[in-house]
């Protein structure tokens, strides 16, 4: 195996491919990237078993065969060479030689039959959707998304596939985050998947915000995987059922507030600077044409600001988390957003005013 490519060319698939590689495992392969050269087109593998990235990128020359190298540091010394470099990566034995001008490196390699797959998928589902569109999705949700939860089915996204609409749900108990896409061609009926933490993560770096191309998602019993043309990335799915999110969802609230939703954003950082370290609350009083937002932590201080909104409810006072609401309220992007509630111990259903394809649910907070 043999292969030449500019130091810019190669890094950025190797540095995709590293990412799904853990620092801990159990098996020594699995710290390794697989190379492979065929037909012109060099692809490199990375995996856990849990998640498998593969980045393709054609090179300028090169001699068909393939080996597995370790990830970390093929990648750290491809990182750190002079920019516009010209690099050879050549195989002799059992060791692997990287060149760039005067630099050599020697690295041992592991037997490519060694390096593992994930199952065969027996695809038996595909929906199209513009990239730009499925990063939007992901990066407005995923921030709800439970950590290592008892309940298996909350450290994962859902994605809630219905006729002619993409919907993706995050939940951690506390709070939940909806936003949906629609689809040109729409299912025939309803799929529900949850894919799991690292996916979704390793789906955020490797999707590209602003490009109108369009990404296949191939979808099985168990696995999810995104085709493009330059990467394929495949996540095992999370084996479990998602709450009924939508019984979550406040329908009925007959209590609105409209309010900037910068004023509101940056109102509730300042007051977080005198809250309770451990409980982060923050306390809403709403006024007609004003709501307040107040803290105070164990040293007897206590912050407090005021915004002008839009409402004409007079008395309701309101406790949260306040990283919860400032987590919906970054993820927003209207000018304007609407709070929707009933009373002071139920969820408040936060969206843009004018726009409700994503939606935000915080639960209340004891203050």
């Amino acid at each position: 195996m043999r292969f030449t490519l500019q130091r810019e060319v190669l890094l950025k698939p190797l540095a995709q491919v590293v990412n799904v590689v853990e620092r801990r495992h159990t098996l020594p392969v699995l710290a390794n990237v697989l190379v492979r050269v065929e037909n012109g087109l060099l692809s490199m593998t990375g995996t856990d078993m849990e998640v498998e990235m593969v980045a393709r990128v054609a090179i300028d020359e090169g001699i068909d065969g393939e080996c597995t190298i370790h990830a970390r540091k093929f990648f750290e010394i491809v990182r750190e060479l002079p920019d516009g470099s010209r690099i050879t990566v050549s195989q002799n034995g059992e060791k692997v030689s990287v060149q760039a001008g005067r630099s050599r490196y020697s690295l041992v390699t592991l037997p490519a039959n060694d390096f593992p797959a994930l199952d065969e998928m027996q695809v038996s589902e595909q929906v199209t959707v513009p990239e730009s569109a499925l990063k939007e999705l992901l990066d407005r949700t995923a921030f709800a998304m439970a950590q290592q939860d008892v309940r298996h089915y909350l450290n994962g996204l859902l994605f809630d596939l219905r006729e002619h609409v993409l919907r993706c749900v995050a939940t951690d108990g506390h709070r939940l985050a909806l936003c949906e896409t629609p689809l040109e061609h729409g299912q025939s009926g309803r799929r529900q998947i949850i894919v799991p933490r690292k996916g979704v993560l390793e789906m955020q770096r490797l999707l590209e915000g602003g490009s109108d191309r369009q990404i296949t998602l191939e979808l099985d019993r168990s696995h999810i995987r995104i085709r493009r043309d330059d990467v394929t990335f495949t996540s095992k799915l999370i084996d479990g059922k998602f709450p009924d999110y939508e019984a979550v969802i406040p329908i009925g609230a007959d209590r609105h507030v409209k309010v900037d939703r910068e004023a509101l954003r940056a109102a509730l950082q300042r007051t977080a600077i005198l809250s309770n370290e451990k409980y982060r609350g923050v306390r809403l009083e709403i006024t007609p044409g004003l709501l307040k937002t107040s803290a105070h932590n164990q040293e007897q201080e206590e912050a407090l600001e005021e915004v002008e909104a839009q409402t004409s409810v007079d008395g309701l006072a309101i406790g949260f988390n306040v990283t919860y609401l400032l987590d919906a309220l970054t993820a927003l992007r209207d000018e304007f957003v609407l709070l929707q509630m009933r009373d002071a111990h139920s969820s408040t259903l936060i969206q843009g005013a004018d726009n409700p394809q994503a939606r935000h649910v915080v639960m209340p907070l004891r203050l």
